[in-house]
């Protein structure tokens, strides 16, 4: 996948990633229940990696462990996107500030091709790509904090919100104002503009803020 980084991974954090994109892209459905062994005979790995990656997605809240029933996908509520948002705020403007410090060239090169693309596969309202360049965009700005802490903790919270908006997204005209305001954000670090890159990263989450409470006010207007 773009952006992903080049050295090689665990089996446990390969099975990770790989269960934590089935239940983001809802090929694994909120309620859904899990096997491990189902699981690892799909990913073609041992249990081992596949239990160590079910106790990461369980601490990450991504699943539910039951004692007498076994393992299920987490369920998806609008409010818990609002507190994903309040806790993201402050470490989103931490991230785009060091990477806007602290990125080489290599990465800052990187960057802007990754936001050329975003542009391209949101014209062209392709999903998967552009939830795929989504995810690379974000990890290249995290890598380039040079903050291996930041990095994860943000990592865990950019995956929720990824599950959040796979679900909801339905306005086409999210994508081009999502890659526009991204593409902002990814100009000013390139520029090591710190202020500049924190400024737009606030307007890109004031936009899913905005969007948050039109997926509340829909769900309200369904009952």
């Amino acid at each position: 996948m773009i952006g992903e980084p080049l050295e090689p991974v665990s089996l446990a954090e390969d099975a990770y990633r790989r269960i934590e994109e089935m239940i983001v892209s809802r090929a694994l459905k909120p309620g859904a229940m899990i096997s491990e062994k189902k699981l690892a005979e799909e990913l073609q790995c041992g249990r081992t990696p596949v239990r160590e990656a079910v106790q990461r997605l369980r601490l990450e809240g991504y699943i539910d462990v039951h004692p007498s029933r076994g393992v299920q996908v987490s369920s998806m509520d609008v409010f818990r996107q609002f507190e994903l948002l309040e806790v993201r705020r402050p470490l989103e403007d931490l991230v785009v500030r060091l990477a806007a410090e602290r990125a080489t060239s290599a990465e800052r090169a990187a960057m802007a091709d990754l936001a050329t693309r975003f542009s391209t596969v949101a014209v062209a309202r392709d999903r998967p790509a552009y939830l795929a360049t989504n995810r690379a965009i974000h990890q290249a700005i995290a890598r380039a904090a040079h903050n291996g802490i930041l990095a994860n903790s943000i990592g865990t919270i950019h995956g929720l919100s990824r599950r959040f908006w796979y679900a909801h997204i339905e306005d086409e005209d999210f994508f081009e104002e999502a890659a526009r305001l991204h593409s902002r954000t990814v100009k000013a670090i390139v520029a090591r503009d710190a202020a500049g890159a924190a400024a737009c990263a606030s307007d890109f989450l004031n936009f899913l803020e905005s969007l948050t409470r039109k997926a509340l006010s829909d769900r309200v207007e369904m009952r």
